[in-house]
């Protein structure tokens, strides 16, 4: 299994929960004061030389008018450690190629980004969430296929090297593509996807041989995702996926103590306590399917994981695996069940870090992950050894 340590340098300074109705979209950026906004930039950027120092790879984002995550330009960060690391795979999680990032100056950019690191780039390309695309306005109902139109043409984009084609998709067209420089992995760095409830997205995302992840989800509905996606390759006779297809991220505290690391995971709760955004802005007409969007708009579903922790408490997302936290064997126990519950997956993503928590205990918690929980569960897993779209599934020869 692969790690990676993640934070989505959000700004913690924020006003009473009772006087901001959203972190996102409409919070006036008076709110952000730039000279503790660099120290808070350099501060995320020192925790991921220390992920890297400890054997961790690194996980970057980008998201747009948001005091949940000031990476306005996930680019930005993941540049910077193409540098300043040495060790660890980087992978930016991901592109908004169908909503705000244009598919040809990505290309060139993961590719600069590759030859950079030596070839260390994990690139992920993502829908991009509801709340921003009325910034960018965009058509909600395009944006599932927009992003695979641009999938496609990156990819192509970086395995053509015989000069100049035209691209013709549904939705986007272009010509006289021939992106410098080419990618420093060959045929073109590993590709991965996110996504929620979309079965269908995520077996296509497996299909072509790229890694599918998902985001803090309650362990049933994980497990229904992975298994879905395993039993629709089945049926297309496809090779079974292999675990490193599969990604989660977890909100992750480690501690010496129970009571040290439900300090920590308290205030890794941060994320998920202030990420408010009002019910207009979480399902635009056309994003999700349309009983959810009747769910919302008459008040049957009104803040998901936010709600979800005000009402049930900590306890209900370490007990749905959600949130992981213990001393270090405990939460090795804890990612134990988790994989086995889910039919496996080979990447996690550690959020170790959310809100104003201070560089020395996000440090310490990152080192005893590193250090003490790592170890025990590295060999988890299986590894898929090609590249490219699953092949189909071997014949067993008639006895």
């Amino acid at each position: 299994m692969e790690f990676y340590h993640f934070t989505e340098f959000a700004w913690p300074h924020l006003p009473p929960d009772d006087e901001f109705t959203s972190a996102r979209l409409n919070l006036p950026s008076s709110v952000y004061d730039p000279k503790v906004g660099a120290d808070l930039y350099n501060m995320c950027l020192d925790q991921y030389v220390l992920a890297d120092e400890l054997g961790l790879n690194c996980m970057v984002n980008e998201h747009h008018q948001t005091a949940t995550c000031l990476n306005s330009s996930g680019v930005v960060p993941l540049s910077i450690l193409a540098r300043q690391t040495k060790n660890g795979r980087i992978l930016i999680l991901g592109n908004p190629v169908a909503n705000l990032a244009d598919p040809i100056r990505c290309a060139e950019e993961m590719a600069m980004i590759d030859n950079i690191s030596y070839g260390r780039l994990e690139c992920g390309f993502v829908r991009g969430v509801p709340y921003e695309l009325f910034a960018s306005n965009r058509n909600p109902t395009e944006t599932a296929e927009r992003l695979w139109d641009s999938i496609d043409l990156i990819v192509k984009a970086w395995t053509t090297h015989d000069g100049p084609f035209n691209y013709e998709g549904k939705w986007i067209h272009k010509r006289h593509v021939n992106v410098w420089p080419r990618p420093y992995q060959q045929p073109h760095p590993p590709v991965w996807t996110t996504g929620g409830s979309d079965l269908n997205h995520a077996c296509q995302t497996v299909a072509r041989g790229f890694t599918f992840a998902m985001f803090l989800t309650p362990a049933d509905k994980l497990a229904a995702m992975f298994n879905g996606v395993r039993a629709w390759c089945k049926a297309q006779g496809l090779q079974r996926p292999a675990d490193s297809q599969f990604a989660f991220m977890p909100l992750v505290a480690v501690g010496e103590t129970e009571k040290e690391a439900l300090e920590v995971i308290e205030r890794v709760f941060w994320y998920v306590t202030n990420n408010k955004a009002e019910p207009q802005h979480r399902a635009p007409p056309g994003y999700v399917e349309t009983s959810l969007y009747a769910d919302f708009l008459s008040g049957r579903f009104t803040g998901g994981r936010t709600d979800a922790i005000r009402k049930m408490g900590m306890e209900y997302f370490r007990e749905n695996h959600v949130a992981i936290y213990g001393t270090p064997d405990n939460v090795a126990n804890q990612l134990r069940a988790l994989h086995k519950k889910v039919g496996g997956f080979g990447h996690l993503i550690a959020m170790l870090h959310a809100g104003d928590m201070e560089f020395d205990m996000t440090a310490k918690s990152m080192s005893l992950f590193a250090e003490k929980v790592v170890p025990q569960i590295r060999d988890l897993g299986t590894v898929r050894k090609g590249f490219g779209p699953l092949p189909k599934a071997r014949k067993r020869k008639a006895a």
